[in-house]
């Protein structure tokens, strides 16, 4: 099946949901999760958090994206149809009552219910005297020596205002009577919400009559009650709440940089400058000190947002921190499978088998305890691995400096491009260098986003090879938080394979030929298809076509047009898509055999696993890509094999399965790109996958888990 000829058939634009439109749709389904009145109270206060945690990157990533091209005079419509303004518009347009309703639940619904609960969200007027006092006595002591005001006149340039930082617009008069504007940053090295019985009683978890009471304030509210501390001799008239949100995807210059390391940090200072994209006034806010805005921002009117409450709600996460049990899910433990508790050596184990992990069910200690063991093993030789999201104290990255501080050769592919974590991979990529470590930085116009792990042991036979591949970072915060799938093996050819990828990243190697493992930018779109035409050809014989996908995103044009192909020859395919979905399923002579559904909940799907049936011969793969231009043209990504029948049956009848039983959580996309909640019949039993699959890896200890 050839890439181009497939693309050309299919390539109408009513045959493509728009990429963007369809990230708004999935953000919809997390404000839908905030809105269900079946979860507990904190964790909707989370989902409100992540609602717009997500909508803050969306507008300085893609939205920032459409308005550069827009300013560029670009109107060539992406392949469904759309210009860029067209795109801006229609955005706009269905944001602006998705907001609305989140934050008329918040002020209307949450605040209300965490009042009941004795988490009290007040203004300052709403404390008593003595409260305010004390207030205003740590105001003066720990946030004014902090504050900067900053004047706004013909002698004073229009202040700089970073991204996201929450600001007061000012309106200040003096003796004379002469008016002026000043801005005053509401510094980002407090929590946003303050928790004022912690001030005044210095005690966390305060308690009266042994039931627990939280109150807090907004810093902005405490700020603006002192304002006239930082004016003295003048009369503060108003002051009203704004925010700015920039263009953070600053091209990078790979091609003509020296040294990537110094090139990624000059981006992560340009971002502070990126063109304003957003900006986010109070509703009681003077049209002059909007105009002021707008003007010395140099935006449109069309880029301010009103807002009826709160600016920046993904700071209500604070509150998600209370110890307040009964107010959120069940907690949930990893488990640690019991080969890993049978067995201490894990090169032992490898030796029998190969192991599965299915994070965040099971725990991601033995991927630590990995590196551990192979850091403080005599008979390891090297270890090798790519690194792209560690966090900030990452149990990881410190075992393979342990690693290199004991001799062994450790090179390590840290990649500096990963979005928003720059910083942190450009920290440990030093205190790597500095134990002599051997660190490079990736390839120059691509992303390393593949997740592999290579030790070499010296073994009575000779030297022996490990491996790990997963879908997921090497990150233990996300690993409890995230669905992932990482496999450990010695299987000698996917070994190689692992070798000679790492000879691609570190070296001048020009490996396209791999044993087992797809490879982007080689040849995942090139075995994609194949295997797709595959099933076409079974139909064709009159024997059976089934594909089953999970993953993030499915935008590619290529493999969309192959899978509608494969839809007209008779092929059943079920798509779990979490997020962007570009393609349009249940449309006659097109689409009619393609069925595709989300599942938002709990733990944030992130797996990505590709099955064909393959006339029985049943293949499963597991990837760090999804089906985007971006994974499989520009980033290095690796699809793995799952080669053990047990593992199969495991990965097919407790993940993709139950999943597409799911009728709590799943919900289905029907043909105008909205999802609909599945209607169970009266008395069906309510699955919810992520639950099902946390009390089944409980019931059999980590070992394998089988449906009934």
């Amino acid at each position: 099946m050839n890439a181009k000829e497939i693309l050309k058939k299919y390539k109408d634009p009513k045959n493509f949901f728009n990429r963007d439109l369809s990230w708004v749709e999935f953000n919809r389904r997390v404000l839908e999760e905030a809105l269900d009145p079946e979860l507990p109270l904190l964790e909707k206060v989370k989902f409100v958090s992540i609602y717009s945690s997500n909508l803050d990157e969306f507008y300085m990533i893609r939205v920032s994206g459409l308005k550069e091209q827009i300013a560029a005079n670009i109107e060539e419509p992406t392949i469904d149809g759309l210009t860029p303004l067209e795109q801006v518009q229609k955005i706009d347009k269905i944001l602006k009552p998705m907001n609305e309703r989140l934050m008329n639940f918040w002020l209307e619904e949450i605040v209300p219910a965490l009042k009941k609960e004795n988490i009290n969200l007040l203004g300052y007027d709403e404390f008593s005297k003595e409260e305010q006092d004390k207030m205003r006595e740590y105001f003066k002591k720990e946030i004014y020596p902090v504050l900067t005001p900053l004047a706004f006149d013909p002698g004073r340039p229009f202040p700089y205002i970073s991204n996201l930082s929450l600001s007061l617009a000012i309106l200040v008069k003096k003796p004379n009577g002469e008016t002026h504007f000043a801005r005053l940053k509401v510094p980002n090295v407090f929590p946003r919400l303050l928790r004022v019985d912690e001030i005044i009683e210095n005690n966390k978890n305060v308690t009266t009559n042994g039931a627990f009471h939280a109150k807090f304030i907004w810093l902005g509210d405490l700020i603006t009650a002192n304002l006239n501390d930082l004016f003295p001799g003048m009369e503060v008239l108003e002051a009203h709440r704004f925010r700015v949100t920039r263009d953070t995807d600053i091209e990078l210059q790979e091609d003509e940089a020296d040294d990537l390391l110094r090139v990624i940090e000059e981006n992560i200072r340009q971002r502070r400058f990126g063109q304003v994209v957003r900006l986010e006034v109070d509703s009681q806010m003077p049209e002059y000190m909007l105009e002021t805005l707008i003007e010395n921002l140099r935006i449109a009117r069309n880029d301010v947002q009103v807002i009826n409450g709160p600016i920046g709600l993904s700071d209500v996460m604070t509150l998600y921190k209370l110890p307040l049990h009964h107010l959120k899910e069940k907690p949930f433990y990893p488990v640690v499978p019991r080969v890993f508790e049978e067995e201490e050596d894990i090169f032992t184990v490898l030796k029998q088998k190969e192991i599965l992990l299915h994070h965040p069910y099971h725990s991601f200690t033995p991927v630590i305890d990995f590196i551990k063991q192979a850091a403080r093993d005599p008979d390891v030789l090297g270890i090798k691995q790519t690194l792209y999201r560690v966090g900030s104290d990452s149990p990881i990255v410190k075992a393979l400096i342990e690693a290199a501080e004991r001799g062994k050769q450790v090179a390590v592919l840290v990649e500096l491009k990963a979005r928003f974590d720059e910083e942190n991979n450009i920290f440990w990529a030093r205190e790597l260098e500095k134990v002599g470590a051997h660190v490079v930085y990736g390839l120059v116009g691509l992303k390393t986003h593949a997740k592999i792990t290579l030790v070499v042991r010296k073994e009575f036979d000779g030297l022996n090879r490990y491996v790990h591949i997963s879908t997921g970072n090497y990150n233990a915060t996300t690993a409890k938080l995230y669905t992932d799938l990482g496999i450990f093996t010695c299987d000698p050819e996917i070994c190689a394979d692992v070798s000679d990828i790492f000879n691609y990243l570190t070296g001048y190697s020009k490996h396209t030929d791999f044993r087992k493992l797809i490879v982007s930018p080689i040849n995942l779109r090139e075995k994609t298809l194949e295997k797709i035409d595959r099933e076409i050809t079974n139909v064709k014989a009159g024997n059976n076509g089934r594909i089953i996908w999970k993953l993030n995103s499915l935008v590619d044009p290529a493999i969309i047009s192959a899978l509608y192909e494969a839809s007209n020859e008779g092929v059943e395919i079920d798509l779990i898509i979490r997020g962007i979905c570009c393609l349009v399923p249940g449309v006659k002579e097109l689409s009619e055999k393609i069925r595709v559904r989300s599942i938002v909940g709990r733990y944030l799907e992130h797996s990505r696993i590709y099955y064909f049936y393959n006339n029985g011969a049943e293949e499963i793969y597991l990837s760090s890509a999804d089906m985007m231009q971006r994974n499989i043209d520009r980033r290095v990504e690796v699809t793995f094999p799952v080669q053990d029948e047990k593992l199969k049956i495991e990965i097919l009848r407790t993940i993709l399965k139950v999943s597409l039983k799911d009728n709590v959580k799943a919900r289905f996309l029907d043909t105008d790109m909205t999802y609909k909640k599945i209607t169970s019949d009266n008395g069906e039993k309510k699955i919810i996958s992520q639950e099902w699959l946390m009390k089944q890896v409980v019931k059999h200890k980590g070992g394998l888990i089988k449906t009934n």
